[in-house]
């Protein structure tokens, strides 16, 4: 006979268990109940009940041999990095042949690519691994986050030119990695150009919480140099976990003692001898003058881009994109008439006020803009 053992830490652990249900153990009559919630495109949620095999014995025939399933649990054993009791799944077959268990696992692997195809993983650090956060969302179009004219193009542009020159930065020495700083004020499009990017690239991201109180030097190294493939490194507002070492002024003593992560710490992680290659990472602030110089020079941050206020282009395409409107006299009248009040309008402002106004007819959206700025 020949054993597989899989244990619950294993990536493999959750495939395994959901391609059993579906493909396996079917008839039998140990169950578990795994309960989630399916959004449709009508808003309605519906309650879905997956019944997969429990702790016991279960057998089933794959390619003409039978498999025995054990599936354990350690009461008093603890996975301490998930919080969960430590579980393994063990197969059993008759003969010597590995390529079943191969073959079993690749399937597995594709039956959960097939589920999150067209839609974006989030992933969150828990111990020292990253774990899925919530369900894959569907992706967002990257055209539907309207950037000034020329920066969504040129950051596209860079991340796949890097994606396709892995043999260029060997031949040359250079570590393959690539850093990114998009800065601006909030509300107009960081985050959500990032996410609309990662759909763009089918990628995943890795959203990481600087001032997480459990997270110290070496473990920010471990999650960075363990991140899955095929994923974006998300550093949000950068700015809130550490000041600049130039401007002692700002230094909150409030904030000292709390974070755990080293500034050293996290350059180092970025581009120190130990860091990882193969990886792009995302940094996002509303106040770049805040940032060390350290931590934005070049092999840090490879581009910078501003995402500022709205400007004449864009507000005309979030207007025939929100309206669909094909006459470009609408569009420019809506983005002369915001312009002409000389005030700052960020992208979430504008959509804030296309929500409120979605049923209304485009005359009476173009005429009374200045509403945008008194709600």
């Amino acid at each position: 006979m020949i054993t597989l053992e899989v244990p619950c830490r294993d990536k493999s652990y959750q495939w395994l268990l959901h391609w059993i249900t579906v493909r396996g153990a079917r008839k039998t009559q140990h169950l578990s109940v795994e309960t989630t919630f399916e959004q449709h495109d009508t808003g309605h949620v519906k309650t879905k009940y997956d019944f997969i095999p429990s702790v016991g014995t279960h057998y089933f025939k794959h390619q003409g041999t039978w498999i025995k399933v054990e599936r354990t649990r350690e009461q008093h054993t603890l996975d301490l990095h998930m919080g969960v009791p430590w579980e393994t799944v063990t197969l059993t077959s008759l003969g010597q042949n590995k390529q079943l268990y191969f073959s079993i696992l690749e399937e597995a692997r594709q039956m959960a690519l097939t589920e999150t195809e067209g839609k974006t993983i989030m992933y969150t650090a828990m111990g020292p691994d990253w774990r899925q956060f919530g369900h894959p969302r569907k992706r967002r179009p990257i055209d539907s986050v309207v950037l000034d004219t020329g920066v969504s193009d040129r950051i596209l542009s860079d991340v796949k030119d890097f994606l396709k020159a892995a043999s260029w930065y060997g031949d040359r020495g250079i570590p393959y990695r690539r850093g990114y700083l998009l800065h601006g004020p909030p509300g107009c499009g960081k985050s959500s150009y990032i996410t609309a990017l990662a759909g763009e690239l089918s990628f995943g991201i890795c959203v990481l919480n600087l001032s997480d109180r459990g997270l110290t030097d070496d473990r920010l190294n471990h999650l960075l140099s363990v991140a899955p493939q095929n994923t974006i490194i998300l550093l949000e507002d950068i700015d809130a976990a550490f000041v600049s070492r130039e401007d002692t002024k700002q230094v909150s003593t409030a904030y000292e003692g709390l974070n755990r992560v080293t500034f050293s710490g996290l350059l180092n992680c970025l581009d120190g001898v130990a860091s990882t290659e193969a990886r792009i990472v995302f940094m996002t602030t509303n106040y770049v003058e805040r940032l060390d110089p350290a931590l934005v020079r070049p092999g840090r941050v490879d581009v910078k881009e501003y995402i500022g206020f709205c400007t004449g282009p864009q507000l005309e395409k979030m207007f025939s994109r929100f309206y669909l409107t094909e006459s470009p006299e609408l569009p420019k009248e809506f983005s002369s008439r915001v312009l002409a009040e000389g005030k700052h309008l960020s992208a979430a402002q504008v959509q804030g006020y296309f929500m409120r106004h979605k049923t209304a007819s485009t005359r009476t959206v173009i005429q009374n803009v200045k509403q945008i700025w008194e709600d």
